[in-house]
């Protein structure tokens, strides 16, 4: 380009945003957080408030583990179909657990939604495992 062509176009300053984009660019920062944890920890509704005030029963546990989850996961809990359930509180919350069970969100694992106390039961085996 000819000298001339270049004086004519203003040299170019990168701007900084502005302190209203800098707030924008943070609410959605700050929206997909919160929508990330909603997900990964769900909010507990009274029948997880229940169970989590209760302090169950491991030999009850397994028996409910023995009746629910044996064929899926194993005699003991080693995985078959399943996954392996061996040190699953290490890996996920009480709440995920309970969430877990009672949803069946993964496929193929069926939900089913016993009472508190037998909840408590099986939640405090497989805290054992």
């Amino acid at each position: 380009m000819s000298d001339e062509v270049l004086n004519t176009i203003p040299e170019g300053q990168e701007e900084s945003p502005s302190p209203i984009a800098w707030m924008a660019i943070v609410a959605v920062i700050v929206a997909i957080v919160a929508v990330i944890a909603l997900l990964v920890y769900p909010q507990a509704d009274d029948y997880t408030k229940e169970v989590l005030q209760l302090t169950g029963d491991p030999a009850k546990g397994r028996s409910i583990f023995v009746m629910n989850c044996i064929a899926c996961h194993g005699e003991w809990a080693d995985g078959d179909v399943g996954p392996s359930l061996r040190n699953v509180s290490e890996r996920l919350s009480s709440r995920r657990l309970i969430h877990q069970v009672v949803s069946g969100e993964t496929p193929p694992m069926p939900q089913f939604q016993p009472d508190p106390e037998a909840m408590a039961d099986l939640l405090s085996y497989l805290k054992k495992l």
